[in-house]
């Protein structure tokens, strides 16, 4: 009897040691950040995991055609979650939202008639991704949906130094197609199989496009996958041909993680 005190106060520090021994517990931190691009002043998103002290992979998301709303900004602590720093792009200044489909169309539709700018916009962006104290510059990647889609496929055309890019119901067309030898990044294109945006004309030149070019490049379709099949949102707009797909949401997830693990790996 005299000797259960004692070990119940031994069993105590044992716990107690062990616990200080045990690592600190995964906590994602996400913040604003403020950008220049030219005289204009945007405003990004950025999720990293505090926990993790080394310098780790950087992942920047393109938004869809609305800008920087809260599925960007929940993909990025998906991602933040999973080891990396993810930064979101804002494609309009200000952290600007379009108010509607009307205004998603004239604000992204100006961006894609001038890829230029585009270019010019998602770079700035990738900029601010290295320059986080916790990314490994030299380990970088780019996702985007819809609109976003797009802007990553112009950011690999253009010849910035990425890994890998991935496009997630994205517009497939471009007015300045990939050039053989300017192309450093992997691509991969995960599509909607029925997606009335981008129809199998613009998959098979887009294609085309992709071998002229030598990318390293793959397409996976989903099928009865229309756009914006990533975003359980979509089936709420009540808009032809956008609509929700599980099944292709979480594969094509999938298939961004395995992607990555391989850019990375390397």
């Amino acid at each position: 009897m005299p000797r259960r005190p004692a070990l119940a106060a031994l069993a105590a520090g044992c716990l107690a040691l062990l616990a200080s021994a045990a690592p600190a517990s995964a906590a994602v931190q996400a913040r604003a950040v403020k950008y220049m691009v030219g005289d204009v002043e945007h405003v990004g998103f950025v999720a990293y995991d505090d926990a993790a002290k080394a310098k780790r992979p950087g992942v920047l998301v393109a938004p869809e055609w609305t800008g920087v709303n809260d599925y960007a900004r929940g993909r990025a602590k998906q991602l933040a979650g999973m080891g990396y720093v993810a930064f979101v792009f804002d494609p309009y200044g200000g952290g600007r939202n379009a108010a509607d489909v009307k205004q998603s169309a004239e604000w992204s539709g100006a961006l894609k008639n001038d890829r230029a700018e585009l270019r010019r916009r998602i770079n700035a962006a990738l900029a601010t991704l290295r320059q986080q104290e916790q990314v490994d510059p030299k380990k970088v990647a780019a996702i985007g949906y819809c609109f976003g889609g797009t802007s990553v496929l112009e950011l690999a055309r253009g010849g910035a130094d990425v890994l890998g890019v991935v496009s997630f119901h994205g517009g497939l067309s471009t007015t300045t197609p990939a050039k053989a030898g300017e192309v450093k990044a992997k691509v991969l294109v995960c599509h909607g199989a029925v997606d009335p945006f981008v129809p199998p004309e613009e998959v098979a030149k887009f294609e085309q496009e992709m071998g002229d070019a030598k990318v390293d490049w793959q397409l996976v379709k989903y099928a009865d996958s229309v756009h914006s099949f990533t975003n359980p949102d979509a089936s709420k707009r009540g808009m032809n041909g956008v609509g929700y797909n599980e099944a292709a949401d979480r594969r094509s997830w999938a298939a961004m993680q395995a992607f990555l693990k391989e850019l990375f790996a390397e």
